[in-house]
């Protein structure tokens, strides 16, 4: 059935349901294992250039600016690079024949290729439920996976967030 299982696990803290639908399809039909991280320039959580610009003058402070960008780059890059491997290895613990990889770029565009590249049967990928015009502005990786993969795609739907507060009671009055 399967042979490679790419799981696409994204910064938040909503890739458990991800991570467990790919682990138990993975032990089930004894297939290799791959989870993904994207990161991505344009996502807002990541370093921001704005002050790397040339600047003729002062390029002193120029200099640390861009060092400094670096370093955030390199702190963000081991940070990904270390959650993979922890949950990497409780895919081994389980003894499912696992790896991972981190990559750069546009998310969707990379998950594909990553695929296509390593031969994966199955993508499993989380879905928040984005529609309409937060879709259309804010993008869906889940539906560009679904609609250029070189393969079968799982979606897996994220929760959705109820407020905590109670729903008001409509009041019926008669006139």
């Amino acid at each position: 059935m399967f042979h490679k299982i790419l799981v696409a696990i994204d910064n938040s803290d909503t890739y458990q349901p991800v991570l467990a639908k790919g682990i138990s399809l993975a032990k089930l039909t004894a297939a290799n294992l791959m989870l993904l991280n994207v990161i991505s320039p344009f996502n807002e959580q990541y370093p921001y250039p704005t002050y790397i610009y040339p600047s003729t003058i002062v390029p002193a402070v120029h200099v640390e600016a861009v060092q400094e960008y670096m370093k955030q780059w390199e702190k963000l890059k081991q940070d990904r690079d270390d959650f993979l491997s922890q949950l990497c290895q409780q895919a081994r613990d389980l003894a499912i024949n696992a790896e991972f990889t981190l990559s750069f770029g546009d998310p969707g565009q990379m998950i594909c290729e990553i695929a296509r590249n390593w031969n994966a049967d199955l993508i499993v990928i989380g879905r928040r439920g984005r529609t309409g015009l937060s879709e259309l502005f804010l993008g869906s990786v889940s539906n560009s996976v679904l609609h250029h993969a070189p393969c079968s795609v799982l979606t897996v739907q994220q929760p959705i967030k109820v407020d905590s507060e109670e729903p008001q009671q409509l009041q019926i009055t008669s006139v």
